[in-house]
Order: structure tokens, then C-alpha cells, then sequence
């Protein structure tokens, strides 16, 4: 039943969504063109796509704890290390996004929720190489496995918290003088997704980009999308199917996109 339903979000969104041609806001356009449609080849992808590289080629089995919505994939409790890899990282097209993403904003900080290996990670880190990064993570094995591959790319800036979100994320967040790039990829379940949205909007200002993972993952999911994009403060919103962006610029007339990537 999910591949059936999710298939036919995915047809619906290629129907209705544009791409950079069929885009009139000049902020839009330019996201558009320059970042999101950017698919040159750059070095610092090298390592990071290294350590997926070896992470898909390591059997390791590790017992997972899983805080969320679970996997539509394999909810197993012993998984090998290759098999989280293979069905649970970001692939590479989406986790380079995510780089020329928080590029863009050049932010100072950076919250990921959802560090899993740690592979998003490390493209976060080397777009913004002076941010400070937060990456939660809810299963202590998993992050056990993304901590040495921070250790192994020397990382300085990454500071690795572990726990149930609802007990970290707000800590870090009241902790923070604003946010600047936030990446939500954990828990997908209607009612948390909205709790961090609402936790976040406090310390949001001219230049925020938040960011939501799997914002078709499930009817709920579909249902706490649309709650973000009507809320009050947000002013431009792009679905590109896989994640969605929400803005927060002053003095402009709410807008809502759907962009093919």
C-alpha cells in the first residue's frame, strides 16, 4: 500500500511541479538555477562519498534503537552497518544538495536531526567548514559508528548529541542565539515534526532555511507539510518532493513552489 501511495505522490508532484523555467519569483529562480540545478562535479565530494564507500562495504551488525516512524525497508534490530548504508543514508545526488543548501546560507550553525552514519554529516561540515554543527542522533550504536567517522575526518566542529529528540533538540535550540540552517530528518510522524517546526520558530530570522526530510513519507507526514507551509511566518516554501525548504524572508508575499529535481 505505501508503494502504491507514494508512487502516486511522486507522479502528481512531476505533473504539477516546474523547473527553473517555469519559476517567476527572482529568489526562487536563483535558488533554483544556481543551487538546486548545480550538478557539476565538485572535490569536496570525494571524501565524503569515500566513507559511504567503505560504510557499504562493512558487515558489522549493530542493534538499532529506533525513536521514530521506523524503516518502510527493514525494521530488524540487528542490522549490518552496510545495510543501514545501503537503504538509510541520503544518496549521493540528495546529500550534495544538501551541501550547496547550507552553502548558500553560509551559516554559523548548523542543527541536524538525524545524524544516522554520518555521511550527511560530513557534506554539512565542509559546506560551512567555520559553522558549528549539532547532529542528534537517537540510536547510540548508530551514532557510535558515525563518531569514528568524524574522528577519522578530523572534525572539529561537529558536536555529536545522542538521545530521544524530544529530550535534545530543545536544549540545543534554547542554548542557540538564532538559527541559521536546520536539517529535520528524524522522526517522521506528524505530531514531533511539528513540535521541532514550532521549537524552532522562536530563534528563525531574514535568512533561515529549514529544512524537512520525507515530507511524503506518510499521510501524516503529508499532513504536518502543509501545517508548516500555512503557518504565519513562513513566506516561501519549495517542495522538491524529497525534502522541503522553508524560508522565512521579510516584506514578500507568501509563496509556495514545487520544483522537479
Amino acid at each position: 500500500m505505501f508503494n502504491l501511495r507514494f508512487a502516486k505522490d511522486y507522479l502528481l508532484h512531476r505533473v504539477k511541479a516546474n523547473n527553473r523555467h517555469g519559476i517567476h519569483s527572482p529568489f526562487v529562480y536563483r535558488l533554483v538555477d544556481k543551487i538546486i540545478y548545480d550538478l557539476h562535479a565538485k572535490k569536496v565530494y570525494d571524501d565524503a562519498e569515500a566513507t559511504r564507500k567503505q560504510l557499504l562495504a562493512n558487515d558489522t551488525l549493530i542493534t538499532i534503537t529506533d525513536l521514530g516512524a521506523g524503516s518502510h525497508v527493514n525494521n530488524n534490530k540487528q542490522k549490518k552497518i552496510s545495510e543501514i548504508a545501503k537503504n538509510a543514508l541520503k544518496p549521493p545526488k540528495l546529500a550534495q544538495l544538501l551541501y550547496r543548501l547550507a552553502a548558500d546560507v553560509k551559516p554559523q550553525t548548523i542543527i541536524e536531526l538525524g545524524t544516522c552514519l554520518g555521511v550527511t554529516t560530513l557534506y554539512l561540515q565542509q559546506a560551512a567548514p567555520e559553522a558549528k554543527v549539532y547532529t542528534l542522533e537517537g540510536c547510540p550504536q548508530t551514532a557510535g559508528v558515525a563518531a569514528k567517522q568524524f574522528a577519522n575526518a578530523s572534525l572539529k566542529n561537529v558536536d555529536l548529541v545522542v538521545g530521544n529528540f524530544d529530550d535534545t533538540l530543545h536544549n540545543v535550540i534554547e542554548n542557540l542565539p538564532r538559527l541559521d540552517f536546520v536539517f529535520v530528518d528524524g522522526n517522521h510522524q506528524k505530531e514531533a515534526t511539528i513540535r521541532y517546526f514550532e521549537w524552532c520558530l522562536p530563534k528563525v530570522h531574514e535568512d533561515t532555511l529549514l529544512i524537512f526530510d520525507d515530507i511524503y513519507w506518510s499521510e501524516g507526514m503529508k499532513e504536518a507539510w502543509a501545517y508548516i507551509k500555512a503557518h504565519p511566518k513562513v513566506t516561501v516554501t519549495v517542495d522538491l518532493f524529497w525534502i522541503g525548504l522553508v524560508y522565512f524572508k521579510s516584506g514578500r508575499e507568501k509563496e509556495d513552489f514545487k520544483v522537479k529535481i
